[in-house]
């Protein structure tokens, strides 16, 4: 193999165009739109190792966290910030299944702890409200999402072998062979179509048997907050969602609120560089999604974030809506190999941005 076209220019895609120029191998990355806009820029940005089941998935993560360390001392632009993460217990069950995942025999190589109240105010100033405690994870970072893609394409076009087509639209994925809507012809030894959560056109057909669907969340960003968060912030609610927490005490966690029940809310708060915070998110899984925002799970996860901050949050300066495609198995992202020389690979769900790296290098070690 020594030419590789990319069809997709988020995260998914992006990496996988780096990881083929790592592996020596010219590259051509095809985009549909001007500039990507899709999950891969509305996100967090953050690094999550914390919640990632025990084993393979962790494994994955844990490389991932290395090679975004790796990226963000080579590109500047990328902002990769290893600050950690706090996620704050205001119930004494959530201490309780936080306590038993530092009990765990993979709780180092997280880098877990369990923080009391004033140890967690030590670690992250910012938090003054009224909580017991919180699960420090020194794995978690912070990359900036909105500048990752731009600053890695430019980083490869730097180095040679590669090209970026942005505004072409894939229609035909054949073996060695990719057409677009211009009619140019893009042959190569190996296709790799990374679609994200555009399930429709010329991923239909290799997707249309495939474990995957689709997921919208909403969340939102402030204006700049006048301090210096130390660490990304999870509220209790996201025990109910990543893998990691559940463990035999997660059965005594009180049933959520009916916002959180009817959203699948969950409190995160990342700042970015600039200081702005974002916070988020829900989880919507029945399709037709609604084109609109709704303001009630804002409001609730708004007064959320104030509870733990203890103050007031600066003005809302933007909100908005993501899709992201998830494996509906225990995969942690679904490959599908028509031919031996396509390979399409998407569903990484709410753990693009953390796995992209590592699932980019094993989709190419795996090829090779």
């Amino acid at each position: 193999m020594s030419s590789v076209v990319v069809v997709g220019g988020g995260v998914v895609g992006t990496m996988h165009a780096w990881a083929a120029r790592r592996a020596g191998h010219d590259v051509r990355q095809l985009e549909a739109e001007a500039e990507p806009r899709g999950a891969s820029v509305r996100n967090f940005g953050l690094v999550w190792v914390s919640g990632r089941a025990p084993g393979p998935e962790l494994d994955l993560a844990l490389r991932a966290r290395a090679l975004w360390e790796e990226l963000g001392e080579a590109i500047s632009g990328i902002g990769f910030r290893p600050d950690g993460s706090l996620t704050v217990a205001q119930h004494p069950a959530e201490l309780a299944v936080m306590a038993e995942l530092v009990s765990q025999p993979d709780a180092e190589r997280r880098g877990v702890q369990l923080l009391d109240a004033d140890a967690t105010r030590r670690h992250n100033s910012a938090l003054r409200g009224d909580f017991l405690g919180a699960l420090f994870c020194s794995r978690d970072a912070i990359v900036e999402p909105r500048q990752v893609l731009p600053a890695l394409r430019a980083h490869l076009e730097a180095g040679g072998g590669y090209e970026f087509l942005p505004g072409r639209v894939a229609k035909r994925v054949e073996p060695g062979r990719v057409d677009d809507h211009t009619g140019a012809i893009h042959e190569c030894d190996l296709v790799v179509l990374c679609p994200g959560a555009t399930h429709h056109g010329v991923a239909a057909e290799f997707l249309a048997d495939a474990p995957v669907r689709r997921c919208r969340l909403q969340m939102l960003q402030t204006e700049a907050f006048p301090e210096r968060l130390a660490t990304a912030v999870a509220d209790g609610d996201s025990l109910r969602y990543y893998p990691a927490f559940q463990l035999p005490s997660a059965a005594a966690l009180p049933p959520p609120v009916a916002i959180v029940a009817e959203y699948r809310a969950q409190l995160l708060v990342a700042q970015r560089a600039s200081g702005e915070l974002t916070i988020g998110d829900t989880h919507h899984y029945d399709e037709p999604h609604d084109f609109a925002l709704d303001e009630v799970p804002f409001a609730h996860l708004l007064a959320r974030a104030e509870s733990l901050l203890g103050s007031a949050l600066p003005p809302v300066k933007r909100r908005w809506a993501g899709v992201y495609s998830q494996a509906t198995d225990d995969s942690t992202c679904v490959r599908v190999r028509p031919d031996p020389r396509i390979v399409v690979v998407t569903g990484l769900g709410g753990r693009g941005m953390t796995l992209s790296p590592a699932v980019a290098e094993a989709t190419l070690e795996e090829l090779s």
